[in-house]
């Protein structure tokens, strides 16, 4: 059982609102919602029902609470006990599936450096007080902090005839090998970008994220269409721009204004700005 959505169940039965528990959880509205509904799937159980103010806690959510109370105050005492230090500054931080790990990992020695005694904590997806992801992923109700722009590009390996050319144009694609990843907004504007060759092409593998197609594209089984920073995780990756093709994807820091409330995430935000 994830302790974050304990946490966060907590906080909507004891408030009985979402607005009031996302300002105590410091989260968005959305993220504290799809957290409550992940909970729900996993317990099969409703266990709240929304009304015109606030929401109505059921049978399942007044049987929930105690056991998820004492889950959460063991789970905290332990944090307490392997912290060592009395001036940490806590910091959740929600980290999307499909960004490059060396471009993560800047941002996070950047935390270190801005933080005086920092206790981070990194979270899947869409939890956390704050979180990195595409700008287009980005909730209504969130700020954004640009961080970096890349370009997409055909992730092949090197040893591929066609990785020592600096531009490929669609037709030099017929005969190959692609990796293909349905479910992504990127699928439909490279299938475009690829024409009437898209019909001739032969579909190799299919995977659920960008992060899995980069993957399988140092595995040796095609070429990815992907941004450049998924593809430099892979040493043994070669990046090659595609004729014409002008996607790219802005990656920052999505956060609701309140989160800056929290001294950790407020000199966090002033240093990336700042570089």
């Amino acid at each position: 059982m994830d302790i974050r959505s304990l946490k966060a169940f907590i906080a909507v039965f004891e408030e009985r609102n979402i607005t009031q528990a996302s300002a105590r959880l410091y989260l968005s509205q959305p993220a504290l919602s799809a957290t409550i509904r992940q909970l729900e799937e996993q317990l099969g159980a409703v266990l709240f029902q929304r009304q015109p103010r606030g929401v109505e806690v059921t049978d399942a959510a007044r049987l929930l609470y105690p056991s998820a109370r004492r889950l959460v105050e063991e789970a905290d005492s332990l944090t307490q006990l392997f912290r060592g230090r009395q001036d940490c500054q806590p910091l959740m931080l929600g980290v999307a599936a499909d960004l490059g790990q060396a471009d993560v990992s800047r941002v996070l020695a950047a935390a270190y450096r801005a933080v005086d005694g920092l206790l981070l904590e990194l979270a899947a997806g869409c939890a956390g007080d704050a979180r990195l992801d595409e700008e287009a992923n980005r909730c209504e109700d969130e700020l954004f902090l640009p961080l970096w722009e890349e370009d997409y590009v055909l992730a092949m390996r090197s040893d591929s005839p066609l990785a020592a050319q600096p531009l490929l144009r669609p037709g030099q694609l017929l005969g190959q090998d692609l990796i293909a990843c349905p479910d992504h907004p990127s699928h439909q504007r490279f299938a475009s970008l690829l024409g009437v060759a898209a019909r001739e092409l032969a579909v190799a593998a299919r995977c659920a994220t960008l992060q899995q197609a980069a993957t399988l594209a140092a595995a040796g089984a095609g070429i990815a269409f992907v941004p450049q920073g998924l593809a430099k995780d892979h040493p043994k990756l070669s990046c090659v721009r595609l004729e014409q093709a002008e996607l790219s994807r802005r990656v920052g820091l999505c956060y609701a204004p309140d989160a800056l409330a929290k001294p950790a995430l407020a000199r966090l935000k002033q240093a990336l700005a700042a570089d």
